[in-house]
């Protein structure tokens, strides 16, 4: 499994239902947040995750366009304390692969670890066992996520491989 399967079946789901969308888009902006939350949720099902798209700003639910190609949170396992590699090599993968990002400790209270990669374009929160991107999703950033699906999340915190 990786990120990038998951995130291409999103955006084909998103286009094949693209009408659907602009019709639930025309009776509210919450029946489209639904519906289009209804896809994510069907596509990651398919691979086993959480998916859900955001919207922090209010105003991109009506631009359809970019639907799945920002502000996305996968979620493979949400009761993850700790990375089964440390920290210090996801920020240095962050930066290898990212360039201008600053890689930040976070969610350090009750033996849970995380981290904040700050970019320009908005940040990314990696938790052991999810991502959330707060961001424009970019090849750059797809082949970081797929490095974290294979290296972090797709990997137990003993370090051994889960049959997900």
């Amino acid at each position: 499994m990786s990120f990038s399967n998951i995130h291409s079946d999103l955006l084909y789901n998103i286009k094949y239902h693209n009408s659907e969308i602009q019709q639930a888009l025309k009776k509210s902006p919450n029946t489209a947040y639904q519906y289009v939350n209804q896809l994510s949720e069907f596509t990651g099902s398919r691979y086993n995750v959480t998916l859900n798209l955001h919207f922090p700003d209010p105003k991109k639910i009506y631009d359809v366009e970019n639907y799945g190609k920002e502000n996305l949170g996968l979620v493979v396992d949400k009761f993850r304390k700790k990375f089964p590699v440390p920290r210090d090599i996801i920020k240095q993968k962050a930066m290898e692969l990212l360039g201008n990002v600053t890689p930040q400790d976070a969610y350090m209270y009750e033996g849970k670890e995380g981290l904040k990669i700050l970019s320009p374009k908005g940040r990314i929160e990696i938790l052991p066992g999810s991502i959330h991107l707060w961001c424009r999703i970019d090849d750059n950033l797809i082949k970081f996520c797929d490095w974290l699906m294979q290296q972090v999340l797709l990997i137990s915190e003993k370090g051994s491989n889960e049959s997900l």
